[in-house]
């Protein structure tokens, strides 16, 4: 049995890039989250006695971690190659969790108030925002969609600055409340689902010009858990049907804007999630309810051939998400035994001189401080300069890098354009550092907002 279990943690921490389905089932005694491997059929039980009935596994965009909400209502933090846990909040059962397009950070909603939670430091920041659902990361990182009532109190959808500035409503619904809001992989456009449960109809909607488009879906008008494509382009989902004596629900996929239906599978459950694999060749979906409410089967057709094939059977399932496709960046090494620092970048920046690398996407700039000052006021002295270069109004984030003091400046909406969107990362030397004549007990890293985070969290001091 233990050696099972190693084969079994080998194949998860080297095989991810291949795609698993994480499900959550009782099959093992009460529910927990599972991993199915689709090509050989390996199973692995994640967790044990940490989940819940409702419990949904959200991956991150590397797949390496899932986040859930579990028994207790806990959020657990789950890595994929060791199975440890960890636990970070409390929240509403069914919250949606959106992970940062850099793996680092969660973003959920709990009362009333958005949450953005850095599973590296173990730190949060929240901002209120009553009657928020929904809300998840732009793939820029840099910007959150939500679904949050107007103030005539009608849902709308809205995106704000991480740091919540900048908030604009981008639709302009009076059809009731907006449920499933789904960001498209490419941030390009959002799906919802309207009015209620009873009859729920997917629209979706253009993020740049607000324009609206309804998917025609099922004769009954009960469409539920649309899922995107990976290529942003089609939306499957789970149209219920009816034929006496029983309910069951058509597996269908549109195009984004409608008008391209086609049924691939039929579930004999009123409704089913569903999801795509990382290629966008194969859906996955739960049957099995044999006129009762909760599925048994694990099924995944190809849309090349339409065949549906049974790969778990047994137990109760009630969700699942296949991973993604994991992003590989190509990364360079930066070491300067002049700052005493290493860290990675990114592999298309090019040096401009021994401080600063740029590139198409980004830059980044070391410098160091000498003061005698806590971090807290370096911190603000930097954040709030004479020249306010990162505008009127920046947020400071204090944190821990390589067991040292730190912080982390963000910029304001306001800031000048010519600043590139700079951020900085200020951390107090382990040492003091000579350079030169003067001996400096800070170091402090400039780099745009969307990289700040992910070299500041792998630097090292040498």
């Amino acid at each position: 049995m233990i050696q099972e279990r190693m084969l079994a943690l080998q194949a998860v921490s080297h095989d991810l890039v291949q795609g698993w389905i994480a499900y959550t089932s009782n099959r093992g005694g009460s529910f927990d989250i599972w991993l199915y491997r689709p090509q050989d059929g390996l199973h692995v039980q994640l967790t044990r006695g940490l989940g819940a009935e409702f419990s949904v596994p959200y991956w991150s965009p590397d797949s390496r971690s899932i986040a859930f909400i579990g028994i207790g209502n806990v959020v657990y933090l789950l890595s994929i190659a060791t199975r440890t846990v960890a636990r970070i909040d409390q929240t509403e059962p069914f919250t949606l969790l959106d992970w940062s397009p850099d793996n680092r950070s969660l973003v959920y909603v709990k009362n009333d108030r958005i949450v953005v939670y850095d599973t590296i430091t173990h730190r949060s920041y929240t901002f209120s925002e009553p009657g928020a659902s929904d809300v998840q990361w732009f793939p820029s990182g840099t910007e959150l969609l939500f679904a949050a009532p107007d103030a005539s109190g009608i849902t709308q959808l809205f995106r704000m600055r991480t740091d919540g500035t900048n908030r604009r409503q981008i639709t302009q619904n009076t059809n009731g409340p907006l449920h499933d809001v789904r960001i498209s992989p490419d941030g390009t456009f959002a799906l919802y689902t309207f009015p209620g449960a009873s009859i729920s109809i997917i629209s979706t909607v253009d993020l740049a010009t607000g324009t609206i488009y309804t998917l025609e879906g099922g004769s009954l008008a009960k469409n539920y858990f649309p899922s995107w494509s990976p290529d942003s382009q089609s939306i499957a989902y789970s149209a219920t049907a009816y034929e006496e004596p029983n309910y069951y629900s058509l597996i269908q996929i549109d195009s984004r804007t409608g008008q391209n239906q086609i049924t691939i599978a039929v579930s004999d459950c009123f409704a089913t999630p569903v999801g795509w694999s990382p290629d966008g060749m194969k859906i996955a979906y739960l049957s099995g309810c044999a006129g009762v409410e909760s599925a048994s089967q694990l099924w995944i057709v190809d849309l090349r051939d339409q065949v549906p094939v049974n790969v778990v059977s047994g137990g109760r399932i009630t969700a699942l998400q296949w991973s993604p496709r994991a992003r590989r960046i190509s990364e360079n090494i930066f070491t300067s035994f002049v700052y005493r620092v290493s860290f990675p970048y990114p592999a298309n920046w090019r040096r401009v001189s021994e401080e600063r690398y740029e590139g198409a996407d980004g830059f980044f700039q070391l410098s160091a401080i000498s003061s005698g000052e806590g971090i807290t006021e370096v911190c603000h002295s930097e954040a709030f300069h004479p020249l306010m270069p990162y505008g009127s109004s920046p947020r400071i984030v204090p944190v821990k890098i390589q067991n040292q003091e730190a912080c982390f400046i963000f910029p304001s909406a306001d800031q000048p354009a010519e600043m590139n969107k700079q951020s900085a990362l200020i951390v107090r030397y382990p040492r003091p550092v000579q350079i030169g004549e003067t001996f400096y007990n800070y170091f402090i890293l400039f780099a745009d907002v969307n990289h700040i985070r992910q070299i500041g969290a792998r630097l090292s001091f040498i």
